[in-house]
């Protein structure tokens, strides 16, 4: 199956799907997509690939089925009725979305009850690096599958590190987004603090640029957060369903951080930020202070 002509199915174009599917379609890819409300998925079609009105019916015949969906329960209701079923023997399941440990599981026992082989690779990036296809791919699974897989992850991301068995991928994407949600509250409450005291964001950026607490990422959101406009990347809703799989899977272990941040983004939420950038926390962190 390595090669051209392979045959790659996207169930999910939201903001990451669609940006990933173009690449595949840029690397030469026949590719087809489908989507719960298919008018996401329209805008390709002029593009190249082949919308479909049902997963089953995107699937049938690919050589590699890509899923990028909010969730294991959008991945699990996506795939089942026999979608996999319908894949070319020898296919591969890379499934792309960050569905956690437990949701890791299940959707494996799904591929093993199939005989599909599952490729665990959660990406690293949002929206900007989707389009550039300069996504991180945390890829793990069988090693025997890796020759079908490499032209897909080098397609779509820069970068693609294989760690281990199916699960290692997910545990080392929580690992990271509890960096980046911990980031992100302090970011918050430091434009929070900043505002209370009257200091123009403005000077915090220069008092740390070009040392090492000078990070892009803070340089970015903190931007959305001084002019408070959330233009989504990565969504309020899907940053705390992250912060709630990384509490998962940490069980006993507390994560006072991670669990603020949570609070934090349950606040934007409930303030009507849910669907804007994550950013928008910093309007939960305003809202607990008045």
């Amino acid at each position: 199956m390595s090669g051209g002509g392979r045959i790659v199915t996207v169930l999910g174009t939201g903001i990451m799907g669609s940006a990933m599917a173009r690449n595949l379609l840029e690397a030469g890819m026949e590719v087809r997509v489908w989507n719960r409300t298919r008018e996401k998925a329209e805008p390709l079609a002029a593009e190249g690939a082949r919308v479909a009105d049902s997963p089953r019916g995107a699937a049938r015949g690919a050589d590699i089925l890509i899923t990028m969906l909010a969730d294991a329960d959008a991945v699990e209701r996506a795939v089942g009725e026999g979608v996999l079923e319908t894949l070319a023997p020898g296919a591969v399941w890379l499934q792309t979305s960050t569905v956690g440990i437990e949701g890791t599981r299940r959707l494996q026992r799904i591929a093993l009850e199939q005989g599909v082989a599952y490729v665990d690779a959660p990406v690293l990036g949002t929206r900007e690096p989707a389009e550039a296809g300069e996504l991180v791919v945390l890829a793990s699974g069988p090693e025997e599958v890796r020759p079908d897989c490499e032209p897909v992850f080098e397609a779509i991301g820069k970068k693609t590190l294989w760690v281990g068995p199916v699960g290692a991928g997910t545990r080392l994407k929580l690992v990271v987004n509890g960096w980046i949600t911990g980031l992100l509250g302090v970011l918050g409450e430091t434009f929070a603090l900043a505002e209370r005291l009257g200091v123009d964001p403005s000077s915090f950026f220069e008092a740390v640029e070009g040392g090492p607490l000078d990070l892009p990422y803070a340089r970015v959101k903190g931007k959305m957060m001084a002019e408070r406009e959330y233009p989504t990347s990565f969504s309020v809703r899907l940053a705390r369903k992250d912060v709630a799989l990384i509490l998962e899977a940490a069980g006993s272990l507390r994560l006072p951080v991670c669990e603020a941040v949570a609070y934090h983004l349950d606040r934007a939420a409930g303030a009507g930020h849910a669907e804007e950038d994550m950013a928008a926390l910093y309007e939960g962190v305003r809202a607990v202070s008045g």
